[in-house]
């Protein structure tokens, strides 16, 4: 596996060799890498040539007051865990090299980003949809692999990806949970024991609000209601919405941790 940290390498690693366009899969990452990364890589594995894993704690996605410096970060277990994956090439530029000194362009997703995740976090996916953007045009995959947990996130790329006529096929690939029902994700290494019994109410009202609508009732109060009856947590939001398909999604505070989560809403049990 080869490991590049500046953006000239990674463009002269990506061009291709004269009559061979092999496709590239991409899986873009924050890092900290489990297992939901790893089911990532591996459908990159199965449908492209090329698998291009990137590791980059973005700067532009994290708001004042985030947990940008707490981050959980392990470059050297991450590019073991990505070569024992079988991927081709890791990225893992520093800031510098992403946004350089006068750098002042970004793209704005407009509505989709403006409500959920992007209200309780302004800015977040301007910057999601900005280094999405130049990945997609260093990388130039012909699939980049997204975990469903953030799916808000989805739906912003894909419709980046419209918008602009971008040739990447985007793939929602479903959430990863731990036995326990917890939806994997590096911000669960802040959890303490007790704080992770106290998220499982998150899974939990997810439950409660797709077997709500499967039988006809309100699933937002259905998830609302389990939310509520757990000590020890804070409901940021529930709602239901259009994220590539109509999905109810929770965000919850648990200690100091912020713990999102979404169910598709379908009508078979």
């Amino acid at each position: 596996m080869k490991v590049i940290r500046n953006v000239a390498d990674l463009g002269a690693a990506m061009d291709p060799a004269p009559g061979r366009a092999p496709s590239v899969g991409l899986v873009p990452t924050m890092g900290s890498l489990h297992a939901g990364h790893l089911s990532l890589m591996a459908a990159a594995r199965a449908e492209c040539d090329v698998v291009v894993v990137s590791l980059f704690v973005n700067p532009a996605q994290f708001g004042r007051g985030e947990d940008l410096e707490q981050y959980p970060r392990d470059e050297v277990g991450d590019i073991a865990t990505a070569e024992s994956a079988g991927v081709d090439l890791l990225f893992a530029p520093a800031a510098d090299q992403v946004y350089p000194e006068g750098f002042d362009t970004w793209v704005d997703p407009g509505k989709i980003g403006a409500y959920l995740e992007g209200s309780a976090r302004p800015g977040h996916f301007r910057g999601v949809a900005t280094i999405c953007t130049k990945l997609f045009l260093l990388v130039k995959p012909r699939r980049a692999y997204f975990g469903r947990k953030d799916a808000q996130q989805v739906a912003v790329v894909k419709q980046l990806v419209r918008d602009l006529e971008l040739p990447v096929e985007i793939v929602a690939c479903p959430t990863v949970r731990d036995p326990d029902g917890l939806a994997m994700s590096s911000r669960n290494a802040y959890l303490s024991p007790d704080d992770r019994q106290v998220a499982l109410a998150l899974p939990r009202a997810l439950e409660a609000g797709l077997a709500a609508h499967r039988s006809g009732t309100d699933a937002v109060r259905a998830a609302r209601d389990v939310l509520d009856a757990q000590p020890g947590l804070r409901v940021d939001y529930v709602a239901e919405a259009d994220l590539d398909g109509p999905t109810l999604a929770a965000a919850v505070v648990v200690g100091s941790t912020r713990l999102i989560d979404n169910v598709v809403l379908d009508a078979e049990a």
